[in-house]
């Protein structure tokens, strides 16, 4: 069972005005959780973002997360208008409990146009039917793995991973909720990937092990998609030293058209002793 549900989720994008620039939203209920989990406050942004900038959509979302966040404690956002024009906007968030900065985010929004278009091939990848169900906990979405990996696994394997996500009921049809279930979903596995090319280790040994955690983080949306039909993500993490890894995705509709791309810059430190 994941450990949320869609309702949650949804809950969590329930942002609220609390002053001309500033706006609360409450945290997931995880259980057994001390830390606010990195994907809960992108989805956050992105509804902020779009509800200080009427008639635009996010095309892209760059992060930092200086600090861990205490998941007992709210997070108030500050947002700063860059600019407004006719078919661009430009927002910067800050997020913080108390004095403390947990999170700052840039936005850029658009109001959506014709224009030209192409794109590369989309990867050859077994159909949702034809891969494994699996349970990746922060994502409460049907989710299928290419080939069954196991991202708790410690055999080394290739710093690649392939999943399918589909919401298991309809969903609202407005395009930033399907943008914020996303960004929530791509904070997940970006350090396991990266964890399969380290024999002996896995995102299971964290914490305990290792400390690991997103540092920055950038999700680009390329076109509209929805998330109650099924995406693909193709992940991999390409390199890792000085105790950071840099892995990212694009993700494709089942029809294989690129819908977004992200990356992510992640500490993977092996405690001392250890």
């Amino acid at each position: 069972m994941p450990l949320i549900d869609m309702k949650d989720l949804l809950g969590c994008l329930d942002v609220e005005q609390t002053g001309p620039d500033s706006w609360s939203a409450r945290n997931l209920d995880l259980p057994d959780a001390y830390r606010v989990f990195g994907g809960q406050l992108l989805a956050q942004a992105i509804a902020i973002a779009v509800a200080d900038a009427p008639g635009k959509v996010v095309k892209s979302i760059h992060v930092l997360f200086p600090r861990e966040g205490d998941l007992a404690l709210p997070v108030e956002f500050r947002v700063t208008r860059l600019q407004d024009g006719r078919t661009f906007s430009n927002r910067q968030l800050v997020g913080a409990q108390g004095e403390r900065v947990i999170f700052s985010a840039t936005l850029s929004l658009h109001a959506l146009e014709d224009g030209l278009e192409h794109q590369g091939a989309a990867p050859e990848c077994p159909g949702p039917m034809e891969c494994a169900p699996a349970d990746l906990g922060m994502i409460p979405l049907e989710t299928r793995i290419e080939d069954g990996v196991d991202l708790d696994d410690r055999a080394l394997g290739p710093a690649e991973f392939r999943f399918w996500l589909c919401a298991e009921e309809k969903l609202p049809d407005e395009l930033p909720i399907h943008q914020a279930i996303l960004a929530h979903c791509s904070d997940l596995t970006v350090i396991a990937t990266a964890l399969r090319a380290h024999a002996g280790y896995s995102v299971a040994d964290s914490p305990g092990l290792l400390h690991t955690g997103p540092t920055s983080h950038t999700l680009w949306f390329h076109r509209p998609f929805r998330m109650d039909e099924w995406m693909l993500v193709d992940q991999r993490s390409p390199v890792a030293h000085g105790a950071r890894a840099f892995g990212g995705a694009n993700v494709y509709s089942e029809g294989g058209e690129l819908v977004a791309s992200f990356a992510q810059e992640s500490l993977i430190r092996v405690r001392a002793g250890s």
